[in-house]
């Protein structure tokens, strides 16, 4: 079930009805863990097994730890925590890709290697409840957080329906303790959450989808080789728009749901495309994937604190891993790759260039945001391209080995994207909700009540938010 469909329009209204009727918490909450595991197994039931293992086994886990003194035993837990949650995730994500690389590392030695290729459908929102479920267990391991009073409110954070899919990746001492008292929107939380969801499918069904993804398909579906230079530039940068809107705008979706029922989930993007710097993009774009990584694969790898080279070989395998997470696919590992060149590279320029004030001018920052976001548009290629040929025929387009003087139409897209980053540099230091405070009421209501209009105009327009397949 997608936000942005009617079917889900008809099932919050249900949920919402039976949320706020006058019943028990604890009738309410049953009720509103029936309603995400029915959102979930709207894809395929039969996945909903997968969801039910990674909650008792995790729950009984963390449990066990609590209660033991024995280290042997609590790192015997943990163990069995990560073995089975990471096992699933390999099985299902990594067991065909492993075989292909395998068959393609083989061959280029000369080794036949033919087996019956692996087939596994990919339970959806298994890369995000599964990073959940972990950092709950690791949290208790480490002494962080107390494993959850009670079972309902436990399964209730991993299977809660608006971030179950795509995020954000909450961490249960942020949402267990919402469940755990007696909680209905506030008329101004219904309104703001309704306001937030549309925001949420505008960015999606009208920027994403309706004006961006054509663009991004069209340039992707061209024979490499003869992408123009031009169209490279305008694909990439309609990319970088289109990921965006598409990821942020479920996000906003996750958000305003969540607001409407009277619970409040982290924001997880800010203002991304007004970064200055590579690590200042990753401290704004998809945060609660940023703050996971660096939490339990960074800082335990050991972080900065084991001299320069350590800290570069620790950036590199974060990022190498948080490629691969994205997608079982050595082009998202070059993406990952990639970023971690990026951070080494800042690294490196921040420690060879001494401060000056000259840095902090106004056109400096313009500049080095620019180069930011160039930087970015170019790793985006990767994460597009269904292959390395395909990326490197558009990047070389993009240096300027294009063929072909290009659509002009196609430039339309960069439009928006301009318009985003300019706007993105502006909300630098503030949020959407201080601008929209800031703003005028009839100017606010106005422009919800194009962005509600506008979902209508481009309601045949049907495409699975990106971060499906992740």
């Amino acid at each position: 079930m997608q936000f942005n469909t009617y079917l889900f329009a008809c099932f919050f209204a249900v949920v919402l009805a039976v949320h706020h009727a006058p019943l028990p918490w604890t009738a309410r909450k049953i009720a509103l863990l029936g309603f995400s595991y029915a959102f979930y197994a709207a894809w395929d039931p039969a996945f909903v097994v997968l969801l039910w293992g990674s909650t008792v086994v995790d729950w009984f886990a963390a449990r066990a730890m609590m209660r033991t003194g024995r280290p042997g035993l609590r790192r015997a837990l943990l163990a069995a925590s990560l073995v089975f949650n990471l096992g699933l995730l390999g099985y299902f994500k990594y067991a065909g890709f492993l075989q292909r690389t395998i068959a393609v590392v083989l061959g280029a030695l000369g080794v036949s290697f033919t087996v019956a290729p692996v087939d596994i459908v990919l339970p959806i929102g298994i890369s995000f409840y599964t990073f959940m479920t972990l950092s709950y267990t690791i949290d208790v391991y480490l002494g962080r957080s107390r494993p959850a009073r009670s079972f309902l409110d436990y399964a209730l954070y991993v299977t809660f329906f608006p971030h179950l899919v795509s995020g954000p990746i909450v961490r249960a001492t942020e949402l267990v303790p919402q469940f755990e008292t007696e909680r209905r929107a506030t008329g101004a939380q219904l309104g703001w959450g309704l306001a937030v969801l549309a925001i949420g499918l505008f960015q999606k069904v009208v920027l994403a989808d309706g004006v961006l993804a054509p663009v991004v398909d069209r340039v992707f579906a061209a024979r490499p080789a003869h992408v123009a230079t031009s169209d490279a530039w305008a694909g990439a940068v309609a990319f970088a728009g289109q990921i965006f809107f598409d990821f942020a705008g479920y996000s906003s979706c996750a958000i305003g749901v969540s607001l409407c029922l009277g619970f409040a989930l982290p924001d997880n993007f800010r203002a991304p495309y007004g970064a200055i710097g590579i690590s200042d993009f990753w401290r704004r774009w998809h945060m609660s994937l940023s703050s996971w990584l660096r939490d339990y694969l960074y800082i335990p790898l050991g972080g900065n604190r084991r001299g320069a080279l350590r800290t570069h070989v620790n950036l590199a395998l974060t990022m190498l891993i948080g490629g691969l997470w994205h997608g079982a696919s050595w082009t998202f590992v070059a993406w990952g790759g990639l970023h971690g060149g990026y951070l080494i590279g800042e690294r490196l320029v921040r420690a060879a260039v001494p401060a000056s004030p000259v840095w902090s001018a106004r056109a400096v920052q313009l500049a080095l945001g620019l180069v930011t976001f160039v930087l970015v548009c170019v790793a985006w290629v990767f994460f597009r391209a269904v292959s390395f040929d395909q990326a490197f025929c558009i990047l070389a387009a993009m240096a300027g080995r294009g063929r072909g003087a290009g659509h002009p139409g196609w430039w339309l897209a960069v439009l928006p994207v301009a318009a985003l980053v300019a706007v993105h540099g502006w909300m630098r230091a503030t949020t959407l909700e201080a601008v929209v405070e800031r703003c005028p009421w009839p100017v606010r209501s106005a422009l919800l009540a194009g962005a509600v209009v506008s979902l209508f105009l481009f309601s045949g327009v049907d495409r699975a938010f990106i971060y499906f397949q992740f």
